[in-house]
């Protein structure tokens, strides 16, 4: 059985734990690695790693930074096919969409390649006499990202190329039930030129979490998960003086309005529910579908569901792979008959979903639960599976209320074809993320990601511009050179301009 080692100081290592964890993959079901689990004394050996490539690695030119960039932008691309399918055989999304989301990790790294242009500062001359003030921002050490299962490659994309361009050293703890992504970005990495211990990798599970938040030694956290969880990491993060950006759960809603298209929201929301078997926290899991739609709207997505061709991941022909784990699939299937046991109407059923040649896979079908109201565990859950709940709603306002009553706030959509009514929208929910007539409104890297409300904890969104400012700190610089016959002009009262 392969063994998935660390990876510190530029190699991978082995560490002193023996504990590890099953790789499966789950279109087989069968176990293809252990993973090794991180004691404590691992992760300090990694984050001493960082530190110890910290001062040098800030002292670089920036200039230099970008070469590596470029560098790694350019072997990141070239191996983009064997990164996808890493993630196909791990994760078990198919490996188009596995193909997708290197491309979305590589704007990301593409973004932090403009990164002189966008560490400039500001200058103000002569803000008093003989006196200029100006500001820089700088690194702030090491610093750690803790990444979900779901996009192994495009998650921690979201982190530490931004990171590390600032001037950062990172220890990545990526999830441990696809980790051998992350493996390969490491040694990209040191291909591109960054020095050793730049970028580490830690596998671990609980352990290797806390002893990244309570060492002195990382200043900030990145995390990407479920809301108790980043709840957590903010709280005991944050307890021990760091900054955190922890984002969470997501329950995302798409209005459907009579004026819209019903066949092209109906293809939409099928890609955007069904997709990745419905394991993306921007997936819509909620469709509203307001007054005169809802008939033909649930109509047009039931045909759109039974459609839907699911198989592994490696089959060309797939649209829909797995979902990662067996106890994943239990989860969805329980919580699709607690909907029907509540008196929700499923018009299309996923459970016990069979592929041929794949009979122990981790399958659930695309699944449409009609009928669902706020209450049910369908709605308040985030399955976190290929299941979309359809809730019917009177107007616009009920399902904007609807909408802002939700404790998430990640992601939300609306189709129509009324400026006027996608307005009012966008301008009423509080969501961050916001699409019209986009079912999937991630922005590109050059803006920010993050959602709102127990979905974000945390005062920065992820990658784009306040990535940049999560990973620096400001300083502001206050100078003069004094004529010699102004050298005596101190004073004990509180300076002020002249």
């Amino acid at each position: 059985m392969r063994t998935i080692e660390h990876w510190i100081a530029g190699k991978r290592s082995a560490g002193i734990s023996d504990r590890t964890a099953p790789v499966f993959n789950p279109a087989n079901g069968t176990q293809q690695a252990d993973v090794l689990l991180a004691e404590a004394t691992d992760v300090a050996d990694a984050i001493a790693a960082a530190k110890d490539a910290f001062p040098a690695w800030a002292q670089t030119s920036v200039s230099r930074r970008t070469k590596v960039l470029f560098a790694f932008r350019e072997l990141v691309n070239a191996h983009a096919q064997e990164l996808a399918e890493l993630v196909t055989d791990e994760h078990g999304k198919v490996l188009s969409d596995a193909l997708g989301e290197v491309q979305r990790g590589l704007e990301v790294v593409e973004f932090a390649c403009g990164i002189p242009s966008l560490l400039k500062g500001e200058y103000s001359d002569q803000v008093s006499n003989d006196v200029d003030t100006f500001s820089f921002r700088e690194p702030l050490g090491v610093v750690a990202g803790i990444t979900p299962f779901n996009f192994p490659v495009m998650v921690p994309m979201w982190m530490f190329p931004v990171a590390i361009a600032c001037g950062n050293t990172f220890v990545l703890k990526p999830s441990e039930r696809d980790p051998s992504a992350s493996l390969l970005i490491a040694e990209l990495w040191q291909r591109a030129g960054l020095p050793d211990g730049v970028f580490n990798v830690v596998h671990g599970d609980k352990v290797a979490v806390d002893a990244i938040l309570d060492s002195p030694d990382i200043a900030a956290v990145s995390f990407v998960g479920s809301t108790p969880i980043a709840r957590y990491i903010h709280e005991r993060g944050t307890a021990s003086g760091k900054r955190v950006q922890a984002l969470g759960g997501a329950k995302n809603h798409a209005i459907v309005m009579p004026d819209a298209d019903i066949d092209f929201a109906a293809d939409h929301l099928a890609a955007a529910a069904f997709g990745s078997a419905g394991e993306r926290c921007m997936a819509i899991s909620a469709a509203v579908a307001v007054g005169s739609a809802a008939d033909a709207v649930v109509a047009a997505v039931n045909e759109r569901a039974r459609a839907v061709k699911v198989g592994s991941g490696r089959d060309s022909g797939a649209e829909m792979g797995p979902v990662v784990t067996r106890a994943a699939q239990e989860r969805i299937t329980g919580l699709i008959g607690t909907g029907v046991d509540q008196g929700a109407e499923v018009t299309v059923d996923g459970r016990g979903y069979v592929v041929a040649g794949h009979e122990n896979g981790f399958f659930v079908g695309p699944t449409v639960i009609d009928h669902v109201t706020p209450d049910m565990d369908v709605y308040t859950e985030e399955i976190f599976g290929p299941v979309l709940s359809v809730v019917r709603m009177d107007d616009v306002d009920a399902a904007i209320e609807l909408i802002n009553a939700n404790p998430y706030g990640n992601g939300t959509a609306i189709f129509t074809s009324s400026g006027e009514a996608a307005r009012r929208f966008q301008r009423g929910v509080q969501v961050g993320m916001i699409g019209i007539n986009v079912p999937v409104p991630v922005p590109m890297a050059f803006y920010s990601f993050g959602g709102w409300k127990d979905s974000l904890f945390g005062d920065k969104h992820i990658h784009g511009p306040e990535g940049v400012s999560f990973y620096t700190r400001a300083k502001v610089v206050t100078a003069r050179w004094p004529r010699l016959e102004h050298a005596n002009d101190a004073s004990f009262h509180f300076p002020t301009a002249k």
